[in-house]
């Protein structure tokens, strides 16, 4: 929709009404119409405007249902308007008062301009806030920051909006899990662990999209296709993605040979809590095929689990380009253009995306009118299509405006609420790694040298990490600790640290800033190794061998790096992540380093030695190991061995804490239904006579059990902290090829020195206690599973006994 016509026209006026936001209609808004600008479609002086009288258009009446304006809507449409719309650069139907829209925006971690033009930075709006990366925000374990990002984010994409600067669709989170360390686009998604993905990608959806608090009761919410939304939230990419770019596979030609365990596990779970529990209205499908079918063309994949098992209430769109992706680069079936195009319509694609970089037109706007011609498609289809994304249009207030968000405007951009709550998730995701002899906080350090490659002290651009938009500012590591001590700087840009020797002994502490960038892991580039690159790892143990103290080591990065010789180091005394901190990283990193704030974050996903990645290639898709190929593990829940470097939710803190908890143990008791039926286990060989109900399906059961207790968290130490608390499960010892523990719940809460927290937990036993047999049946297995509170280093646990009833 944007274009730069609209944005000349829109500028002068804007700088006149920004700040007071009283303007007329024709004067202010989104929508350009003949040289005016409206902050909705159904304005009768818009319609006035192009000659036509609004009350004859029925999908103008806010009386009726959405469903059924949208109806009225397609209805008008020629075919060939029709298939003008099917495209990510919507063209509209000004015979019908419909005005172009611009379907693709980005805000993985604040507001981008990445994409054609719906989202623009200039005049009153040059920027907006640059959060953390995803993987940060995950490292922190708090739900409730995470909604305060999404809640930022929307509120500035709504700010931005009604200055014209904006569109209402974006397509965020990234909700993929990081199934293996080389994957490029670590840094945008939450971890390894559906669970943790899947509940950030609730509390971010919801946030975005979420104007009331819905309780799905009563009122205009308690229908979900009428429940308006503030802005619209894309979970993608769907399903099975996580190769890149690596040695001779990509993305577009990649196919994922997945079993069904493993789809239903850990692929289709942070998608399927995104829909059901995030209520998101968007969900984008992926390049690659999956056991030989495009993502974007598979009936089962998009209609039966999306749209109809899981109740999607939105859209579903392709990443840009898919469906041209199947007959250029997978050459999927000798499928032309018509033929792709049918084809992942029918499978239930509303929206196809183009390569506008290319210049390219999307397949569906170039192919559609064919594809219906040559009866290769339904017409129908293509209603189906236009109402689902018309729908949603209207629940975002783009037809009728929702005036309590209409007051938003550039004062609600970059605000210094904003850059605190940057600064906050920054903090909160750091993880400190190492910490030998107290080495952290610095205490009172008058001097500081700062070393490192400039790239990473001066980190103006590594910290902001991909699909970012021109931030409020940017507070480098540089930046953020000479505010609180006197730092010199020395840049090891040419693969050496000069004479080290010489100015580590004239300063209080040495600081070495290393890591990695985009140009080593993002989109379209999967790492090789997991080691420190451009000689690195040499020169910070030069620096370490030369100062009298040992040095802290700050990690820039989104996956894991191979620090073996760093923890095996004694001089080097502490380890903290940064991982990519986002436009207030310099003063988070200052914060944590300087004991201002207390680390509490834990790690999201597992590090690995560079050793690992050698035993196995990053195109096998299994979860668990496989045996015939000695392949092993994946993620924690299927690896724990010695090729482990740091394990996921590792995470230290300043202060001490300990559990307590009157809770013992558990007997659950679960009655099967008449309707119901036992199903059997895979048991470890050796394992005595199995019960006679070894499992109940969860998809049958009516899942109301529950297991409760409490936790008392105390700070024994001297400090102030946050503490995050895990609750994992860990199935019954005798059921083969289970998960090793699974993570079900957790809570960051703050503890004071000297001070204790009550933490309550309830486990529905159907959610938490469940594990998926190779059947692919997701069951509650008969038997003992244990409650696992925390790790190695503290932890509690106790037994749950599942007794199955049979009828």
């Amino acid at each position: 929709m944007a274009s730069s016509r609209r944005h000349r026209v829109l500028s002068a006026s804007l700088l006149l009404c920004a700040a007071a936001f009283t303007c007329v209609s024709g004067s202010l808004g989104p929508i350009t119409t003949n040289g005016q600008n409206y902050s909705k479609v159904c304005d009768p002086a818009r319609f006035a405007s192009m000659g036509l009288e609004m009350r004859g258009f029925r999908y103008c009446d806010a009386s009726l249902p959405y469903p059924d304006r949208a109806r009225d809507l397609v209805g008008r449409l020629t075919l060939e308007e029709k298939v003008r719309n099917l495209g990510d650069r919507a063209e509209g139907a000004a015979r019908v008062g419909l005005p172009p829209y611009r379907w693709w925006g980005e805000a993985l971690h604040g507001v981008s301009d990445t994409g054609p033009g719906g989202t623009w930075f200039g005049d009153v709006v040059p920027g907006a806030t640059s959060f953390p990366l995803v993987i940060n925000s995950a490292a922190a374990f708090n739900e409730t920051l995470w909604r305060a990002i999404g809640g930022a984010v929307s509120t500035e994409i709504r700010a931005m909006y009604n200055l014209g600067h904006a569109e209402l669709t974006y397509w965020s989170p990234n909700i993929n899990v990081v199934r293996d360390p080389r994957w490029g686009r670590a840094s945008e998604t939450p971890g390894e662990d559906p669970f943790l993905v899947g509940r950030y990608a609730v509390s971010f959806v919801r946030a975005m999209q979420d104007i009331h608090v819905y309780d799905g009761a009563t009122g205009a919410d308690a229908d979900p296709f009428s429940r308006p939304i503030k802005v619209s939230s894309c979970c993608k990419h769907y399903a099975a993605y996580d190769v890149d770019a690596w040695f001779t596979a990509d993305r577009y030609t990649f196919d994922a040979k997945v079993e069904e365990r493993d789809m239903i596990e850990t692929f289709e779970r942070p998608f399927e809590m995104c829909v059901r529990d995030g209520d998101a209205s968007c969900v984008m499908c992926s390049y690659n095929r999956i056991n030989g079918v495009p993502a974007c063309a598979d009936a089962r994949l998009l209609t039966e689990t999306v749209r109809d098992a899981w109740q999607l209430h939105g859209y579903i769109v392709s990443d840009c380009d898919s469906v041209r992706v199947m007959v250029r680069d997978a050459k999927w079936l000798g499928y032309n253009g018509v033929e792709a195009t049918a084809a992942a319509m029918k499978a239930g694609l509303d929206l196809d995306c183009g390569m506008f970089w290319e210049g390219a037109q999307d397949f569906f706007t170039a192919f559609g009118l064919d594809a219906v011609r040559q009866g290769k498609l339904r017409e129908s289809e293509v209603d189906n299509a236009l109402k689902n994304l018309y729908v949603v249009l209207m629940r975002l207030g783009f037809f009728d405006g929702i005036p309590e968000l209409e007051s938003l405007g550039a004062s609600n951009v970059c605000t210094e609420e904003h850059k605190e709550l940057a600064a906050d998730g920054a903090r909160q995701g750091m993880v400190l790694i190492k910490n030998e002899q107290g080495r952290l906080p610095l205490k009172a350090a008058n001097s500081v040298a700062l070393v490192g490659l400039l790239q990473h002290i001066n980190a103006s651009d590594v910290m902001l990490g991909d699909y970012r938009g021109k931030p409020c500012r940017v507070v480098t590591p540089y930046d953020g600790i000479s505010k609180v001590a006197k730092a010199s700087l020395h840049a090891c840009d040419k693969g050496a640290c000069g004479a080290p020797g010489g100015w580590v002994k004239t300063v209080d502490a040495t600081i070495v800033v290393a890591g990695l960038n985009m140009s080593v892991e993002k989109e379209g580039n999967d790492r090789e190794d997991l080691l420190l690159p451009w000689n690195q790892t040499n020169w910070i143990n030069a620096v370490a061998d030369a100062s009298p103290s040992p040095i802290i080591l700050m990690i820039i990065s989104a996956g894991g790096v191979d620090i073996s010789f760093a923890q095996n180091n004694s001089k080097i005394g502490a380890i903290v992540w940064a991982g990519y901190p986002g436009e207030e990283g310099g003063t988070a990193i200052a914060d944590v380093l300087f004991g201002k704030y207390n680390p509490g974050g834990r790690l999201p996903l597992t590090w690995y030695k560079n050793e690992y990645i050698g035993k196995i290639p990053m195109t096998s898709m299994a979860l668990r190991p496989v045996a015939d190929k000695e392949y092993p593990g994946r993620t924690y829940k299927f690896y724990g061995g010695p090729e482990m470097l740091y394990p996921f939710g590792h995470g230290l803190s300043y202060t001490n804490f300990s559990y307590a908890s009157a809770t013992t143990g558990a007997t659950v008791a679960v009655k099967i239904g008449d309707w119901e039926s036992c199903k059997q286990l895979t048991y470890k060989p050796g394992t005595s006579a199995s019960p006679a109900c070894p499992a109940v399906s969860v998809a049958g059961h009516g899942c109301q059990e529950e297991v409760s207790f409490e936790l008392t968290v105390a700070n024994v130490g001297s400090r102030d902290g946050s503490h995050v608390v895990a609750v994992y499960t860990v199935p019954p010892a005798e059921v083969d090829d289970a998960p090793r523990k699974q993570l079900v719940a957790f809570q960051r809460v703050f503890v004071p020195t000297g001070g204790a927290v009550q933490v309550p937990f309830t486990l529905n036993v159907c959610k938490a206690f469940a594990i998926v047999e190779e059947t692919a049946y997701t069951v509650v297995p008969s038997g003992v599973s244990t409650v696992l509170v925390g790790d190695d280093a503290l932890s509690f646990s106790f037994p749950v006994k599942i007794e199955l009833a049979a009828p």
